[in-house]
C-alpha cells in the first residue's frame, strides 16, 4: 500500500521515523511531505534515511515539479494520506481547505475516495480550545478519520489530553482505514487451498458483538520466585490491548484482565491488573457468565513451589548453585472452556515454533474452545515486542486460514470478524 506520511510542526513529530519504519515493516511504501515548521522537530535527512526517498517540503522545489503538477500526481499515487502529528494550525488549514504549504496542495488534490487520517497532537489546552474542537468536528463531518490524542505526560510537564497516538494504534487505524483488516487469506503451511473464488472477504456490519460482554486476557504474568526474582516473558500486552480497543468499538462491553504491562487502557475498557497466573485465573472466574472469551495472554506454564519472601542470596547456596522446583499453573482455557455454556463463545492462542497448525488444532479439541489463533515463534517483525503479527485462525468447521503480516490491530479486526461469524 502506499502511504504519504504528513508531518507538521510538533514536538511528536521526533518520533515519526519510528512510524515510518512501523509502516514499512507492516509492508507499505512510505513518501513523506514536511510543512516547513516540522522540521524544527525532527530532520528531513533522517526521514529520508528510513523512508529511502526524499522528503518533500517546498512546493516550488524544481526537482519534484513534473510540469508543475506535482502534487497531482503524488496525491493520486497514494492509497491513503496520514496526518501525524497534526498541529492546531494544520488542522485549521485542512478544516478550511487553506493549500499554503507542499502538504496542504496534496492533500487538496487527492482524489474523493482516497481516505484522509489524522492524528492531533498538542499541549492539553490547545486541544481543548472551541476553535480547534470545531475544527476536529468540521473534519469528521468531512469524513476525515480522526485518530484522538491520548492522556499523559505532555512536553510542557503538564499531564492530560494531547499526546500523540501510540504508533502501534496509528498503524492499526491506517490498516483498517484501507481494508487491511480484510486481507485476502494465504495458504497454511498444511496446503489447505483459498477458497474457491479467491476473493477478498466481504465486510461484516460489525454488529455481532453489540452489547455482548467480552473478556479479554493481555500481556504475562510473572511468577514470584523471591523478593525481587520472577519467572518473566516478553509479552508486551498489545495485542490483546488492540482486541479490547476493536471490541468495544463494535460496541461490546469489555473487561481487559492484563498481567504486568504499560499500555494505556483502550477508551471505554473495564481494566482488571493483575500479576501471577492464578490471579488471572482469579479474575477471569469472577467474569465466568461472559459472552465471549478471548484469551490472549500469555500466561506462565509453571511457577516455582516455594517463592522466598526475601532474597535468596548466592552466598547461601554454598557455590552448588539453585534448584528451582516448579509446579504448573492452572490451565485458564481449559477452565473456560470446561465451564462452557451453550450462548458462549471461547478463543484461545497457541504461540508454536513448528507444527503450528497441527498444535493448535489439538489444543482446540482438548481445551473445548471455538476457535484458535494460532502464531509461529521466531518469525521476524512479529510476535512479542513488535506491532505486527503473522496468525492463522482454525475453527472446528473450516479450513485453517493463514493471513499475511499485519499490523496488531489489524490482526485484531480480522480475528473479531471471525468471532462474530462462528
Amino acid at each position: 500500500m502506499n502511504i504519504i506520511l504528513g508531518i507538521t510542526g510538533s514536538v511528536s513529530a521526533y518520533k515519526t521515523p519510528w512510524l515510518v519504519r512501523d509502516l514499512i515493516r507492516a509492508g507499505h511504501t512510505v513518501r513523506v511531505v514536511m510543512t516547513p515548521s516540522a522540521a524544527q522537530f525532527v530532520a528531513p535527512l533522517a526521514l529520508e534515511a528510513v523512508s529511502q526517498h526524499p522528503v518533500i517540503m517546498d512546493p516550488y522545489d524544481p526537482s519534484i515539479q513534473e510540469g508543475g503538477s506535482w502534487h497531482v500526481h503524488l496525491a493520486r499515487w497514494a492509497d491513503v494520506i496520514v496526518i501525524a502529528p497534526c498541529s492546531a494550525t494544520t488542522l485549521a488549514r485542512l478544516a478550511t481547505g487553506l493549500c499554503d504549504t507542499a502538504l496542504m496542495t496534496v492533500v487538496a488534490s487527492r482524489p474523493a475516495e482516497t481516505p484522509l487520517v489524522v492524528a492531533p497532537a498538542m499541549d492539553t489546552d490547545m486541544w481543548l480550545q472551541p476553535s480547534v474542537q470545531r475544527n476536529v468536528a468540521q473534519l469528521r463531518a468531512d469524513g476525515v478519520t480522526i485518530i484522538d490524542p491520548e492522556s499523559g505526560e505532555l512536553a510542557s510537564g503538564l499531564v492530560g489530553a494531547g499526546r500523540l497516538a501510540e504508533l502501534g494504534m496509528i498503524v492499526g487505524i491506517v490498516d483498517s482505514t484501507v481494508g487491511a483488516r480484510h486481507a485476502v487469506p494465504l495458504p497454511t503451511n498444511t496446503a489447505v487451498p483459498l477458497p474457491s473464488n479467491n476473493t477478498v472477504p466481504q465486510p461484516s456490519n460489525h454488529d455481532g458483538l453489540r452489547g455482548k460482554r467480552v473478556v479479554i486476557t493481555a500481556g504475562p504474568t510473572h511468577e514470584r520466585i523471591d523478593a525481587v526474582r520472577a519467572i518473566v516473558n516478553h509479552s508486551t500486552g498489545t495485542m490483546g490491548f488492540a482486541l479490547a480497543a476493536a471490541a468495544q468499538e463494535r460496541g461490546a462491553l469489555v473487561t481487559l484482565i492484563a498481567g504486568p504491562v504499560a499500555l494505556q487502557t483502550p477508551r471505554g475498557v473495564e481494566r482488571v491488573d493483575v500479576t501471577t497466573a492464578a490471579e488471572m485465573h482469579a479474575a477471569v472466574e469472577r467474569t465466568i457468565d461472559a459472552d465471549v472469551f478471548i484469551m490472549a495472554a500469555a500466561v506462565a506454564d509453571f511457577t516455582p513451589a516455594h517463592p522466598v519472601d526475601g532474597k535468596i542470596k548466592k552466598q547461601e547456596t554454598a557455590g552448588n548453585g539453585l534448584t528451582l522446583t516448579l509446579v504448573p499453573t492452572v490451565d485458564i482455557l481449559a477452565t473456560v472452556g470446561a465451564q462452557k455454556q451453550a450462548h458462549q463463545t471461547v478463543v484461545g492462542f497457541a504461540l508454536e515454533h513448528t507444527n503450528v497448525v497441527d498444535y493448535a488444532t489439538q489444543k482446540l479439541s482438548t481445551k473445548n474452545a471455538d476457535m484458535i489463533v494460532a502464531n509461529r515463534a521466531g518469525v521476524a517483525d512479529s510476535g512479542f515486542g513488535v506491532g505486527s503479527n503473522t496468525i492463522t485462525i482454525i475453527t472446528p468447521t473450516q479450513p485453517p486460514t493463514e493471513y499475511p503480516p499485519m499490523s496488531k490491530r489489524a490482526c485484531a479486526e480480522v480475528i473479531l470478524d471471525a468471532v462474530e461469524k462462528l
